[in-house]
């Protein structure tokens, strides 16, 4: 596997584990910042393997489209990709980022952040 989808994956792996653990100390925005890192890092590895060339975005749809992703994973994408600014921005957000996630919303974006990476796990051809 090329260094860099190696590297991509890699950190995919840590940005979910990182988003599990947010969770449980109830920081949920950060959590769901994290859980859409993963599914960023995760769907960006996959890009450079199968397009041998990296895509400058941050539109989880984009990516999945690029990638023919099926439907469900497409779903999964557009949950998470306007997370990458809303959590981090109150202008973004219109509000403070820390006030808008709760727990179910944290963990509805963890199970989407879980599906893309099973099914980049998947296309990748990698073993659990």
């Amino acid at each position: 596997m090329r260094k860099e989808v190696s590297r991509l994956w890699e950190q995919a792996l840590e940005d979910f584990d990182t988003a599990e653990k947010l969770l449980e100390v109830e920081k949920y925005y950060a959590s769901v910042f994290f859980a859409e890192q993963a599914a960023e890092k995760a769907l960006k590895a996959l890009f450079i393997k199968k397009k041998k060339r990296a895509e400058f975005t941050h539109d989880l749809t984009e990516l999945a489209e690029k990638l023919n992703a099926p439907e469900d994973i497409y779903e999964a994408a557009a949950e998470l990709s306007p997370d990458y600014t809303i959590t981090r921005y109150p202008n973004a957000a219109n509000a403070v980022p820390a006030k808008l996630y709760t727990r179910k919303s944290a963990e509805i974006h963890l199970k989407c952040g879980e599906e893309v990476i099973e099914w980049v796990r998947k296309e990748l051809g990698l073993e659990i």
